[in-house]
């Protein structure tokens, strides 16, 4: 029977159905392989289910087989929550808290429940706005607390944790808690810390070091390079590749500016990332190298209309950013050529995310533009919901689940 099920997905060029188990997706890329995704919608037609959320943040939900979960802050960011939700209706299943954290500094825009957790099929794991790192099982029992790093930023916390084999991964990209709080974050230091951790016992395998660099909330990536797998990360200052069994910094590159968001992209070969503020670039890598390759890898560099906060998308062989402000670059991945430019409306927080074709590119305000992914601009869609939205898209089961600031929206028929 399986089969003839498989043998039907061919024939018809129907995708099957995937989980989104993590930020942007199974691939960590904004990339779905889903067909059939809703290209139009608003806040009373094609809505599946709106369930309002009774707490903040910042997380993007996740979606594991007919369970999606959301954290939360409570208690002005003192009480961390996991919030599961029944996929089908958006009945909330539960909503427990799952540790009581310390709700240092942040920004504005930023919440103390902007990490978005990731799922393996058997457990949760999250990061506090602290710096704890957690496990529950899928009923949202505690299973183990790392509070090996205690973290403060003059941003907030916003990176999400990566798994690997039986490792939870985390890149601390702090900034100094003294003083001086231009440490750090303006002036370099080498204190930055990548943890990973057993998923299974709690007990840090390894502590990765970057050397000099600043203050960023990159979430990192996982590139196969030569046959291995390495650890892909970008800091203030730096991007780099690391030994996912070791912790071994294998290779550096420059990349001055601080206060980095945009997570790590790849593909082709090449890794894309951005700069931060005070020298905004949009860097492409070669991977392969070792050492300080900056002279001998970087592909090439793209220096206007530059994302401070939303992720790139790589959809081969085109690259997509957009700004803040709503400035979209579609550039050719392998040369670095810009293909075309187009402001959208409204201001954007969120990464956009691919599927079917077509890009999803969703504002502050709660509207998304979707346009067909490729070398021209071509315009599909223009869906408002009318409520504030910062937390990226998540894409399953056909259905497209978009966290505003009130509630959290499956928008399908």
């Amino acid at each position: 029977m399986a089969l003839v099920f498989i043998s039907l997905l061919v024939v018809t060029g129907v995708a099957p159905a995937e989980d989104w188990p993590c930020f942007r997706g199974p691939s960590r890329q904004g990339l779905s392989q889903e067909k059939g995704i809703p290209t139009q919608w608003s806040a009373e037609s094609n809505i599946k289910w709106k369930t309002p959320l009774p707490s903040e943040g910042w997380s993007s939900p996740i979606v594991l087989g007919d369970d999606v979960f959301v954290t939360a802050a409570l208690d002005g960011g003192k009480s961390l929550h996991l919030i599961r939700l029944d996929r089908k209706d958006g009945r909330i299943l539960w909503d427990r808290e799952v540790t009581q954290q310390q709700p240092k500094y942040k920004q504005r825009p930023n919440s103390y429940a902007t990490s978005t957790p990731v799922a393996d099929g058997q457990r949760v794991y999250m990061v506090a706005c602290d710096g704890k790192i957690l496990a529950t099982d899928l009923d949202g029992k505690i299973l183990w607390i790392n509070h090996e790093f205690d973290y403060y930023s003059q941003h907030g916390l916003a990176v999400s944790p990566v798994l690997w084999e039986d490792l939870v991964i985390v890149a601390f990209d702090w900034s100094s808690p003294g003083p001086d709080k231009t440490v750090g974050w303006q002036t370099p230091w080498d204190k930055a810390v990548i943890l990973a951790v057993d998923k299974k016992t709690r007990k840090t395998r390894w502590r990765g070091s970057r050397g000099s660099s600043q203050i960023a909330h990159v979430t990192p990536q996982i590139a196969t390079v030569d046959g291995h797998d390495q650890l892909v990360s970008s800091a203030g200052a730096v991007v780099q590749g690391f030994d996912l069994k070791t912790g071994e910094r294998l290779w550096t590159v420059s990349s001055p500016g601080e206060g980095v968001v945009p997570s790590v992209v790849v593909g082709d070969g090449l890794v894309f990332t951005c700069s931060g503020f005070g020298q905004e670039t949009i860097l492409a890598v070669r991977l392969g190298g070792r050492g300080d390759i900056t002279q001998t890898h970087v592909a090439w560099r793209v220096t206007e209309e530059v994302p401070h906060v939303p992720s790139l998308l790589y959809v081969s062989p085109r690259l997509y950013s957009i700004t803040e402000a709503g400035i979209v670059n579609c550039i050719q991945g392998t040369t670095g050529t810009v293909l075309w430019r187009q402001r959208l409306p409204g201001k954007y927080s969120a990464s956009p995310v691919y599927a079917d074709g077509k890009v999803y590119f969703l504002s502050e305000s709660g509207k998304t533009t979707v346009i067909e992914e490729g070398p021209q601009y071509k315009l599909v869609a223009q869906n408002d919901l009318g409520e504030t939205c910062c937390a990226s898209p998540a894409i399953s089961q056909g259905n497209l689940f978009l966290r505003t600031e009130k509630a959290l929206y499956c928008i399908g028929k």
